[in-house]
């Protein structure tokens, strides 16, 4: 007869090294500040539904495909993180200043594609093929977030400084001045009180490049103090180094290309979703804003597992690295069946702010499809929080190669191809759409919890004296 007593286990695990207690000190700020996200961009497109149909179904499209855009510099710049915690890890602490540094140098080659990509923005929403009102609305929204765009990419470089040495609290900070700034603003913006003129989307998009420029020069403040600058050199490492750039090339490059295969992908999904109709665009925009409050949770998870296993591996302490991406994944586990079951049971409560003041009331069977389709998150949100613990623990090792090559192959081959293909034959319906999009997340974890398992991310390291 068996001994185990799931009490006794968890509050053993609870104390133990990379046990629960270590992982939720360095998650918890971390969830907080990506979750605050989700509660932005959820409000945000609760107001744009009040102000019109069309506005809620432009701003997640256009969203996307401007991250996208971005989302190879900000994979490069975000692998800061993976450095520094590494850096950190060895107490190798005045290369810390200089590899931000690097990170904000790659950072401004952004504004090469940023710039001419703007001026694409009419050919680029008129190929897909949208209905014409949410086209120019599209534009609108892209065009306007491209004027903090470089800010963006540089908040992933500056924020790893903060979150390679675990110091996540800063950064939960720094999140909810952003979320503050950008809700009010989003609010006096769209709909123009205070005396300010109604802008509807265009003021979105503007608060929320208020809201990213105000959180750069927070980090820039705080980067700079005395403390930081005596103890990590964060002003007299600025000279620009050429091999600890080019080594940030050579191990940021493949997640940079990462990001923008899997955010490519996904606002590829969103364009074809679109072209069955207003109505399903629209309730999957709302769907997808409703995951975001629980997905954005496990990518600040998944931030905090590529933390531990890069200090932990900068330490030369693998097997405790391994114990905490698998108490990271208990953790997961728990958090998204409540939050999935939430979704099953009780999917009014995240519907109902989208439908007051009139929202999604020109677009009959709206409300019933959200529903449907929160069904189809509460499934696959399990596999999603899995995949994206064992992606966290692949990237602090850097194994960014295998994540580039996979996510080229899943991505493409398993997601897009299907669903153009899909679409191009006349026969295609929103719900077969999320069906393949479901397929594809659990293909996702299972090809990373194996990529996990062969354990030869352990001897892996990015930092100079052991990644050669």
């Amino acid at each position: 007869m068996s001994n185990f007593s799931l009490p006794k286990y968890v509050a053993q695990r609870w104390a133990s090294p990379a046990g629960y207690r270590e992982v939720l000190q360095l998650a918890l700020p971390m969830i907080l500040s990506t979750g605050a996200w989700g509660f932005l961009l959820f409000f945000d497109r609760m107001f744009l539904a009040w102000y019109s149909a069309e506005a809620v179904a432009a701003a997640m499209p256009a969203g996307m495909t401007s991250f996208a855009l971005l989302a190879f510099f900000i994979g490069i710049s975000a692998f800061v993180n993976t450095f520094v915690a590494q850096y950190f890890g060895a107490a190798d602490y005045t290369e810390i200043g200089a590899i931000v540094w690097q990170g904000l140098y790659l950072s401004l080659f952004s504004l090469v594609f940023i710039v001419p990509v703007y001026f694409l923005a009419e050919a680029l929403f008129a190929a897909a093929g949208h209905a014409p009102e949410v086209q120019e609305l599209e534009v609108i929204y892209f065009k306007t977030l491209l004027f903090s765009a470089v800010f963006q990419v540089m908040n992933n470089a500056l924020s790893s400084f903060f979150s390679g040495m675990g110091k996540t609290l800063v950064l939960m900070w720094v999140s909810l001045l952003i979320l503050v700034v950008n809700l009010v603003l989003d609010y006096v913006l769209i709909f123009g009180y205070w005396g300010f003129p109604e802008m509807g989307i265009r003021g979105a998009a503007i608060a929320t490049n208020i809201g990213i420029i105000t959180g750069f020069f927070t980090f820039v403040f705080l980067i700079t103090s005395k403390l930081n600058q005596n103890k990590f050199h964060t002003l007299k490492r600025w000279r620009f180094d050429s091999v600890l750039f080019l080594r940030l090339l050579r191990f940021g490059l493949p997640n940079g290309v990462r990001l923008f295969i899997d955010m490519s992908a996904f606002a590829a999904f969103l364009l074809l979703v679109g072209l069955l109709g207003t109505l399903e665009l629209v309730a999957s925009n709302i769907a997808f804003n409703i995951n975001a409050l629980s997905f954005l949770p496990m990518v600040g998870m998944m931030v905090a597992v590529s933390v531990l296993v890069g200090q932990r591996l900068g330490r030369g302490e693998p097997e405790l690295a391994e114990r905490s991406v698998w108490s990271a994944i208990h953790i997961s586990f728990v958090f998204f069946t409540v939050l999935g079951a939430s979704y099953v049971l009780v999917p009014e409560f995240f519907i109902w702010p989208f439908t007051q003041h009139g929202g999604l009331d020109d677009l009959a069977g709206s409300h019933e499809l959200v529903i449907i389709l929160l069904r189809f998150i509460a499934f696959f949100g399990l596999f999603d929080a899995m995949f994206l613990v064992f992606l966290g623990a692949l990237e602090g090792a850097g194994d960014t190669r295998f994540i580039m090559r996979s996510s080229f192959a899943l991505s493409f081959l398993l997601l897009i191809l299907p669903c153009y293909f899909y679409v191009q034959s006349g026969a295609a319906t929103v719900t077969m759409l999320w069906l393949i999009i479901t397929l594809n997340i659990i293909a996702y974890c299972a090809l990373y919890y194996w990529r996990f398992r062969k354990a030869g991310w352990k001897k892996m390291r990015v930092i100079a004296d052991s990644a050669d």
